[in-house]
Order: structure tokens, then C-alpha cells, then sequence
């Protein structure tokens, strides 16, 4: 992308960390002495003089602010640039931080705080912000136990601590077990790849075989790699092996060296009995049940009918999408297709059907134009310039930009995009600093924005498939709702304190764009010839949008409805019950079940090392949002000024500051119906209820 820059870039206007001058010692010495003081505010809370109770939230927050920082940076490093040394340090701090999170919400006094505020007289007088903060603590202080006594307390404590060092146990197993296995390609082997995934297996080669200069091509279970074999190889039998490679990672079936210590087995089982048992020390009879107190969805009832409902609505299109693999499986000599064929199928109908393929489409992403149209479509929807500027970073490739309006910068981001060594998989947005008013002035918010895309080989630029543009656009949708924020209080500014299950609006809504030819006009130039994407191509595209999407919805549904069943049980299941449940499941709603050796469960981080435990059907409940929220722009015009100022306003602004759903009426002025959803993926519409949602 530098390449791209033809001056030298102007400095960051924000001040933010010199990452090349960290050390390890050096964060853990300051994370270290941040905790006694945080152990100190919280003794502190026991002595709150009376009407000092406001004044102490505020120190409170800000100290929770500086530590937010210095922890965010340490988390962002662990997760993107994995070393021994990073492992050990931000493992070592885990159980202190946990303790001091668990003590806060457990701390009686505090609580006793916030509940005066609220009681007082003058309570209406405070800004919207600072009620709804003082609400949302309210309920978070009841959900963290602090209602708790004697042993339970002592208990709900060592259970809060021991889920964080096993959540991330499973994050370092899932990532060593990646990057374990390494497969020689033969020159046969790469028959069907086209020219950019030769050039990046080859690639792979030179990084990672550097102890055997023989071997010239390289699969790994790097996302990029993973997918391109899956998707071009002719080698069925390679396609099959790397399956099984992939989906038995970090299980008891890896076929790799330290399999058995990267077992995610035993982390799993324990990790939902201490769940079930949080739960159930809070009044719950269920971690599902505990999950859903604070999110949008009323009940465990209601959402599994909702995901029920949709996976019968997708079900006739997943039936017709499997039918037409096996068609074009006939065609080819494939009579019984596996699970490891149907990207290579499905590539090959897009070929003949449409003519169209993600490698046709990829000269025309180059990634610098991809971003720099991205920041267009924000331009022109919500009234923001973007430029890039010159900022320490962590890796090579990492970029830093900062949001402007009317000349006056708001905030910054960092994007780090590409897939590398030490690296976890995926993609994901985290804010590293919030907005927030702070005796020194107003505190404007810097998000890290993260990806794992084909990095650029042999000199070319990043080329990014169309489904790496999804991605990017969702997660600047993730970011948009962190910078774009304008409300000063911490716990509900940005993301804060916005409900789980609609956390994933803004993303998903930002989705829509990579769809509408007057955005892919500014998202695209072939890279060589600087030619806009074809028509034809771009009627191919258009053509192929539902294309296989009732099978890629009842996977999601097959997810959501494992991570809900697997949390609602009593007792927890065990190992082989968890795979049981997913089996069933499996056997009611997936049109081509995967063999029996897969264990998709031991690398699903999302419900195990990241924040969906129970709420992954949030992307489903968020997807009927975000088609709801577009359809207006459907209506009024993609880039509406004025309706791309509401959304701002309604949803990006207010953060946490108002209900979900209070949020999203303003913007709609209804109830979310799923008739958008339906249409956006091609499915006739039988039924039109609105999405139940409870404030």
C-alpha cells in the first residue's frame, strides 16, 4: 500500500503508544502497578464520603481508562505478534486482573454508590449518558454476584478467574496447533491453484521450510492458504487431507507434533461446568439463561425459535444449493460429495454459470484501492475524511489513519490485515482507547482494526477476494460504532454497553455496500491496467449474491444453535455429550452433515475464547437488524446524505447510551421486521413478524 503514497506521510495528531519501544518487562511492571492501585480504589470504596458518590464514579472511570489502554495493548500484541514471551506476560497478569474485575463487581459499597445515585431526587437531572451508565452498572453489580456471601462469593471469584486463564489456554492451543501443521506440495499437487495461490504457498515455502531449501510449495492451515487450496485444488485427495487437518485442529484426532498438549478437550469440558456453576450461584439455571439477561433477546425460548424459524426458511434453498454441487460433481466423475468438495464445486458452478470466479474478481481489489474506497463510502454516507498517517507501529504492514470532520480530527485507527506468523486467526475490531471526558479535556477514541488476508507475494500489491472486501467492510462498521461515537461516558460510549446481540449492526449493515455498484465503483481498479471492474463481471457478481446461501445459513444456524443447546444444559455436558449435541444437530438442519472425525467445536473461539459464550446467534439476530436498517437506504437512496446522517445519529452516536432497540426505532421508527432478511438472501417471503425483542 505504500507504494501507493507519493509523499511522505504527515505525523498522527493523537497521542498513542511507540510499540517498537515496548517491552515485555516493561508492560508487565506497569500493568502490575496499576493493579495495586486498583485494589486500592476499591478499598477506597468503602470509605465514600456521603455525596461523594458521583465524584468517586469518576475517578473510577478514570483509572479504568488508563488501565483499559495499557491492557488493550498488551492483548492487541499477544493476539497479532504471539511469542513465548508475550504468552507468558499476558498470561501471568491474567488471575490479578480477573480478581480485580471480580472484587469490583462483588464490592458492596460501590454498589451501594451507584444505588444512591440512582435514588436521589436529582437523578433525572443527569445527562441520558450518565443515567443509562448508572442503570447498566446497576444490573452488571446483580449479574457479577454481589449480592453473593460467605463461600458462594469465595467461589463465583476462583470460577471468574479460572474461566479467563482457560479461554485463554484455548486461544494459545488453537493457534500452536495451526501453525504446527506444515504440508509439502508437489509440483502435481498444485494443479488448479491459479497463479496467486502457487505464488502464495510458494511463498509460504520460503518463510516457514527455511530448514529445507528443497521444499518449494507449502500448505499450512493459515486462513488464505486453507481456503484457496480448498477452493482450486484439483487434488481431491489434498483437498480431503487438509479438511481433516483443519477440522480436527487442537482435538484428540490432530495428526501433528504436541497434539495431546494442544487438546482442547479437557479445557472445554471445564470451561462449561464453571459456567453452569456461575450461573447457578447467580439464580440461573443456566449459563444461557445468565447470557441473555443482558442482551436484546427476552429468552433461551425465543431465540431457538427464531433460529428454528430461519434454518425452515433457508432449508428449501440449502436443499437446491447441494443439488446443484452434486450436479456439477456429476459432470466431473463425482458421484458422493464430501464436505471438502463443495468449495471446489461451488467454484467451478460460478465458472460456468456465471462466469465468474473470486481469482477473476481479485486483480480488481487491489487492497489500497479497496481501502481507499472504503473511506469514500464512509465519506460520502456519514460526512468523514480519512488520511493515512505516520505513526509507530507493531508490524511491518500495519497502517495508522485518522478520522476528520470539518477539519478537526475525531479519532484513529490502526489496520493490520494481512496474515503472518504468531498471528491468531480471523478477523475482529477492539477499541483501544474510548471516548471519554477526562480532566485533561475530551479523550477521543483509537480502535485496532484486524484481519488475516492474502498478503501481498512476489512485489504485487494485496489482492483481496470479494469476501475479504466483506470482511473488511465489516469490521470498519465495528470501528465506525467505536469512533463515531459522541458520547463522553465511558461504560456506554462506542460499543460500551451496547447489547451483545446487536453489537454486530453496524458491521453487518456496513456489508451491504460491497454489493451496490456505485460502491464497488470506488472499491475497485485492476491493478495493473487501472481499469474499472467490467460490467460483465460486475453483473456476475450481482447474479451470484444468493448464490449457496441456504447452506452458508444453516451453518450459522448449526453454530448458533450448538453454542445455545451446549449452555442450557444440566448438567454440563462432557466431551462426548458436546459432540453428541452437535451431531444431532447436524443430523436436523445440515443438507450435507460433515464426517464424524470433525470437531469444529475445538476451535470455535468465539463461544470459548472471545465473547459470544451463548450469544453466537447474535450475527443471526443482528442480520435481520442490519437488512432492516439498509432497507431504508434501499428505499431513500444508498448514499442518502440524509439518511446516512440519521444512521450516524441514531445508532453510531449513541453507543450504549440507549437500549438496542431504542436505538434502532429512532433510526427505523418501528420494530425490525425479517422481510429484509429474506429478500437479502434470495428467500421468498412466507411470513413477515417482527423480531421480539425486549428493551
Amino acid at each position: 500500500m505504500n507504494a501507493t503514497i507519493q509523499t511522505p506521510l504527515l505525523p498522527a495528531r493523537l497521542p498513542l503508544p511507540d510499540f517498537p519501544a515496548l517491552t515485555n518487562a516493561g508492560m508487565k511492571s506497569d500493568i502490575e502497578a496499576l493493579l495495586v492501585e486498583a485494589f486500592g480504589l476499591l478499598n477506597q470504596a468503602n470509605h465514600i464520603p456521603s455525596g461523594g458518590e458521583l465524584d468517586f464514579i469518576h475517578q473510577l472511570e478514570a483509572f479504568e481508562n488508563r488501565l483499559h489502554q495499557v491492557w488493550s495493548v498488551l492483548s492487541n500484541l499477544n493476539a497479532t505478534c504471539n511469542t513465548p514471551e508475550l504468552r507468558e506476560t499476558y498470561n501471568a497478569l491474567l488471575p490479578e486482573l480477573s480478581r480485580y474485575y471480580t472484587e469490583q463487581g462483588q464490592n458492596k459499597a460501590l454498589y451501594q454508590a451507584y444505588l444512591t445515585i440512582q435514588q436521589q431526587a436529582d437523578f433525572a437531572t443527569l445527562a441520558p449518558a450518565r443515567q443509562e451508565a448508572i442503570r447498566l452498572a446497576l444490573r452488571d453489580f446483580k449479574l457479577s454476584g454481589v449480592a453473593l456471601e460467605g463461600e458462594a462469593k469465595t467461589r463465583y471469584a476462583a470460577i471468574t478467574e479460572r474461566l479467563s486463564q482457560l479461554s485463554s489456554q484455548f486461544s494459545d492451543h488453537l493457534l500452536d496447533a495451526t501453525q504446527a501443521y506444515q504440508r509439502p506440495l508437489s509440483k502435481a499437487e498444485l494443479a488448479g491453484l491459479p497463479e496467486s495461490a502457487v505464488a502464495l504457498v510458494q511463498q509460504m515455502a520460503k518463510q516457514k521450510a527455511t530448514d529445507d531449501p528443497s521444499i518449494e510449495a507449502l500448505a499450512t492451515l493459515d486462513a488464505p492458504v486453507f481456503i484457496a487450496i480448498s477452493t482450486y485444488a484439483d487434488d481431491r485427495a489434498l483437498r480431503a487431507e487438509l479438511y481433516r487437518a483443519y477440522t480436527t485442529r487442537a482435538s484428540e484426532l490432530a495428526e501433528v507434533a504436541d497434539a495431546k498438549a494442544q487438546d482442547n478437550s479437557a479445557i472445554i469440558e471445564e470451561i462449561l461446568a464453571l459456567r453452569l456453576e456461575m450461573a447457578q450461584l447467580l439464580g440461573f439455571t443456566s449459563y444461557a439463561e445468565l447470557s441473555l439477561a443482558s442482551k436484546m433477546a427476552p429468552d433461551v425460548a425465543t431465540v431457538r425459535e427464531f433460529l428454528v424459524d430461519i434454518a425452515t426458511k433457508a432449508q428449501a434453498a440449502a436443499h437446491d444449493d447441494l443439488a446443484e454441487l452434486r450436479a456439477e460433481g456429476a459432470r466431473i466423475g463425482l458421484t458422493d460429495i464430501q464436505p471438502w468438495d463443495t468449495a471446489y464445486l461451488a467454484e467451478k458452478v460460478k465458472q460456468r454459470k456465471y462466469n465468474l470466479s473470486q481469482e477473476t474478481l481479485k486483480p480488481y481489489f487491489p487492497a489500497h484501492v479497496a481501502i481507499s474506497g472504503l473511506f469514500q463510502v464512509a465519506k460520502r454516507l456519514y460526512g468523514i475524511e480519512i488520511e493515512q498517517r505516520s505513526a509507530p507501529v507493531w508490524a511491518n504492514g500495519v497502517q495508522y489513519y485518522e478520522i476528520s470532520e470539518q477539519g478537526q480530527v475525531i479519532a484513529g485507527f490502526y489496520f493490520d490485515l494481512y496474515a503472518r506468523t504468531g498471528k491468531r486467526g480471523g478477523a475482529w475490531m477492539s477499541g483501544f482507547r474510548p471516548r471519554m471526558q477526562t480532566s485533561q479535556g475530551l479523550q477521543l477514541p483509537v480502535a485496532f482494526m484486524v484481519g488475516n488476508f492474502t498478503p501481498p507475494v512476489d512485489g504485487k500489491p494485496a489482492l483481496l477476494s470479494h469476501d475479504e472486501l466483506v470482511t473488511l467492510f465489516h469490521e470498519f462498521g465495528h470501528g465506525l460504532h467505536h469512533m463515531l461515537t459522541e458520547v463522553d461516558v465511558i461504560s456506554v460510549s462506542g460499543i460500551n454497553g451496547v447489547a451483545w446481540d446487536a453489537v454486530e449492526l453496524p458491521s453487518q449493515f456496513l456489508e451491504f455496500w460491497t454489493w451496490e455498484p456505485d460502491a464497488l465503483a470506488l472499491v475497485s481498479q485492476h491493478h495493473e491496467t487501472s481499469e474499472s471492474l467490467p460490467t460483465e463481471l460486475l453483473d456476475a457478481m450481482l447474479a451470484a449474491r444468493h448464490f449457496q446461501s441456504g447452506m452458508q445459513a444453516l451453518r450459522q444456524i448449526e453454530f448458533s444453535l450448538f453454542d445455545l443447546d451446549i449452555h442450557h444444559q444440566s448438567p454440563a455436558p462432557d466431551i462426548h455429550q458436546v459432540q453428541a449435541i452437535l451431531d444431532n444437530l447436524r443430523q436436523q438442519f445440515s443438507v450435507l452433515p460433515p464426517p464424524a472425525y470433525n470437531r469444529f467445536q475445538h476451535g470455535f473461539s468465539h463461544i470459548f475464547a472471545g465473547g459470544y459464550a451463548a450469544g453466537y446467534y447474535s450475527y443471526k439476530w443482528a442480520e435481520v437488524l442490519a437488512s432492516d436498517a439498509f432497507d431504508r437506504f434501499e428505499q431513500e437512496g444508498i448514499f442518502n446524505v440524509e439518511t446516512g446522517h440519521a444512521f450516524r445519529q441514531h445508532v453510531l452516536a449513541a453507543g450504549g447510551s440507549k437500549t438496542a432497540l431504542e436505538t434502532f426505532r429512532n433510526f427505523r421508527g418501528r420494530d425490525a421486521s425479517i422481510d429484509a432478511l429474506l429478500r437479502h438472501n434470495g428467500w421468498s417471503i412466507t411470513t413477515t413478524p417482527a423480531v421480539e425483542q425486549t428493551t
